[in-house]
């Protein structure tokens, strides 16, 4: 009997000794899901493009991501199929929202309509700060981007001293009631109207190459005499040179605006002539860290802008550079 109560408490024994093992395993595992958690419990900002569908948001992103790394926070990045998704974006702002990220940067699609969905990031305690497009929405954190009216003054100053007094010149433009393409718009009709350039034609292309080329076309059918094309971003620019080259009327001169690496090849190869080249980088990466800013109740201008650089044959490959460096940073 005594034999088998002391087998019997050895085996008790050992069973503690195993149990006491085990223990000291789930401490180490509850510690690693610990630090685990406290990952999972960074700062996450997102940033919401009008669409995903061009390098230049790209770039944007990659100067957002290079703010999220030097301040440790995640970054999300998003955006519609098309500049004119309006209700995609709506919902996607709603989405991460309801997700509590800290912050939400944003090239907003439809800036007079955009507030109402804003206002629910603002009850959230969610600072919002907007890029490239601003709206009339008095609390954003602040507005970040181009002086709209200023680049395509620069754009049509460039095509003035190109053509004649009495020249025809058309503007393709982005979406109808987009203020960033009026205010392109009206710098651009400053510039050659002052020096009696006849603007013959306006027209939207959605800020799409494809649809570019479509109205490239027609115009060329009412006005073969045009001498001068004003796409107030780059995509049309490309798709309005598209439309003129096949038409072997290379002649007529093709300004575009944002800078995309796309255009700057065509540039160095004698296609489009110039462009304002913006600078979604700085977009992004200031976006972040204005949002993280007011996040921590530091002050943030109100309105920062970012500026643009006029490119042309001269300085195309040097930029054309600096945005493929940008976009290997961001992969896509």
């Amino acid at each position: 009997m005594r034999k088998k109560l002391s087998v019997l408490v050895a085996g008790i024994m050992v069973l503690m000794l195993l149990l006491a093992g085990c223990g000291s395993k789930s401490s180490t595992e509850s510690k690693n899901q610990g630090e685990q958690s406290k990952q999972e419990g960074k700062k996450t900002v997102a940033l919401i493009v009008q669409a995903l569908n061009q390098d230049y948001w790209y770039i944007m992103a990659a100067g957002a991501q290079a703010a999220a790394n030097k301040y440790g926070v995640d970054l999300v990045v998003m955006g519609p199929k098309s500049e004119t998704d309006v209700e995609q974006q709506f919902s996607m702002i709603e989405d991460q929202v309801a997700k509590k990220v800290a912050g939400i940067v944003l090239a907003p699609c439809q800036p007079d309509s955009v507030g109402p969905v804003l206002d629910k990031a603002k009850a959230a305690g969610i600072p919002v700060v907007l890029v490239d497009t601003d709206a009339p929405w008095d609390d954003k954190v602040s507005f970040i981007g181009t002086g709209n009216v200023a680049a395509g003054k620069e754009s049509g100053k460039f095509m003035a001293d190109k053509l004649a007094t009495g020249d025809k010149v058309a503007i393709i433009r982005g979406p109808m009631g987009d203020p960033t393409h009026d205010q392109r718009i009206q710098g651009f009709k400053e510039a050659v109207e002052a020096k009696g350039i006849k603007i013959v034609a306006d027209q939207p292309a959605n800020s799409e190459r494809g649809l570019a080329t479509s109205v490239m076309e027609n115009i060329i059918q009412s006005n073969p005499d045009i001498k001068g094309v004003f796409a107030t971003n780059d995509e049309m620019a490309m798709g309005a040179y598209q439309a003129l080259k096949s038409a072997n009327r290379t002649d007529v001169i093709v300004v575009g605006l944002d800078g995309s690496p796309d255009a700057l090849r065509s540039i160095l190869d004698g296609g489009v002539a110039a462009t304002a080249a913006q600078q979604p980088y700085e977009m992004g990466y200031q976006g972040v860290e204005a949002a993280l800013k007011a996040l921590n109740g530091e002050s943030v201008p109100k309105n920062i802008d970012t500026g643009t650089i006029l490119v042309t044959k001269d300085n195309a490959e040097e930029r054309l550079k600096t945005l493929e460096e940008y976009l290997k940073s961001y992969p896509h």
